[in-house]
C-alpha cells in the first residue's frame, strides 16, 4: 500500500507541477550525501520518514459488511485504522533560486489536494473506505529537521512536511448469529467494583432493544427508506439499505409494530418484546 501511496503521489506531482520528458526526477530515497552526489538534474526527494496511528480518527467499532442470510447470520468486522505517513520533501538543483522556484511550485500543487482524488489513486489506494487526507508544510512529527540532517549526514535544507493518512484494514471478518433482541438491566449494584452483579433481592428494571427487517414478501429483496414503529411508544425508525431496523428502549410486553411500505397501505404485526425467537421481521 505505502508503494502505491508513492506512485500516486509521483503521479500527482508530474501533472500537477508539470513535469516533462523526464526533466525533474522524482526519488523516495534517503536524501543522504551520497544520493544527492550523483544527481544529474533538478529533483524532487520525499523521504518517508515516519509512519504512526492516527489516534484523533480512531474508532474499534464493528461494521456489518453484508446482510444476514437464510440462516439469520451476518458478517462483521472492525472498522479500519487510520495511520499516519510523513514524508520530508526537499529540492534539488545546482541554483538555489531554481531549488526555490521548484519547492514553490510543489507547495502550491499539494495545498491543491487536501484530499486525494480517487481518480489519480493507483494500486491498492483505489476505492478507500474513507477520504485519503493530505496535509502540507505542518511539522507535526518532526519538530527539529536538523536532527534529522545530522543522521542523513547531509547539509540542512528548506523542507516541507506532508501528511497523509491512510486507512488500513488489518482485520478478519467474523461470522455471528444475527442479534435482535438486547436487554438493558438496571438494579443495585453489589461487589464493585471487583465483581460487580445485581443484588438478588433488588428491584430491577428492564429496558429491551429490538432489532428486524423489511423484505419483499414475493423477492425476499430488502425494503430501504421505509418507516418502521412500535405503536403507542413514540419510537420509530428508517430502514436502512438492507433493511434493518433498531427500536427502542422499551419495557417487556406485547407491542404492535408498524411499517409504512412506500407504495403500499400500513402493516401491523403483533410481536412480544423480547420475543422467544427473536423474530420482528416483517414482509410487504
Amino acid at each position: 500500500m505505502i508503494a502505491d501511496l508513492d506512485e500516486t503521489i509521483r503521479q500527482l506531482l508530474i501533472e500537477e507541477l508539470p513535469v516533462k520528458n523526464g526533466e525533474i526526477e522524482i526519488s523516495f530515497e534517503q536524501p543522504k550525501r551520497e544520493w544527492s552526489s550523483r544527481l544529474s538534474k533538478p529533483a524532487v526527494n520525499l523521504f518517508l520518514y515516519d509512519i504512526r496511528e492516527n489516534n484523533v480518527l480512531r474508532s474499534h467499532q464493528w461494521e456489518r459488511f453484508s446482510g444476514g442470510n437464510s440462516e439469520g447470520r451476518a458478517q462483521l468486522k472492525r472498522t479500519s485504522l487510520r495511520a499516519d505517513c510523513s514524508y520530508l520533501l526537499t529540492t534539488w538543483a545546482a541554483d538555489p533560486e531554481d531549488e526555490h522556484r521548484l519547492l514553490t511550485r510543489c507547495l502550491l500543487a499539494l495545498y491543491r489536494f487536501p484530499v486525494l482524488p480517487e481518480p489519480r489513486l493507483v494500486g491498492s489506494l483505489q476505492h478507500p473506505p474513507y477520504d485519503i487526507q493530505a496535509r502540507v508544510a505542518q511539522h507535526d512529527v518532526l519538530t527539529d529537521p536538523s536532527d534529522l540532517w545530522s543522521v542523513l549526514d547531509n547539509e540542512l535544507r528548506p523542507s516541507l512536511s506532508y501528511i497523509i493518512t491512510l486507512a488500513l484494514d488489518p482485520w478478519q471478518p467474523v461470522t455471528t448469529p444475527i442479534v435482535h433482541t438486547r436487554i438493558l438491566r438496571f438494579g443495585q449494584a453489589e461487589g464493585l467494583p471487583d465483581e460487580p452483579y445485581l443484588a438478588p433481592n433488588s428491584a430491577q428494571v428492564d429496558l429491551v432493544v429490538i432489532g428486524g427487517s423489511v423484505r419483499d414478501g414475493e423477492t425476499g429483496a430488502p425494503q430501504g427508506g421505509v418507516a418502521v414503529a412500535l405503536k403507542d411508544t413514540g419510537y420509530v425508525a428508517t430502514t436502512d439499505t438492507e433493511g434493518h431496523f433498531i427500536l427502542g428502549s422499551v419495557a417487556p410486553g406485547g407491542y404492535t409494530l408498524i411499517v409504512w411500505p412506500l407504495d403500499k397501505k400500513p402493516l401491523q404485526k403483533k410481536v412480544q418484546v423480547p420475543a422467544d425467537s427473536g423474530d420482528y421481521d416483517i414482509e410487504v
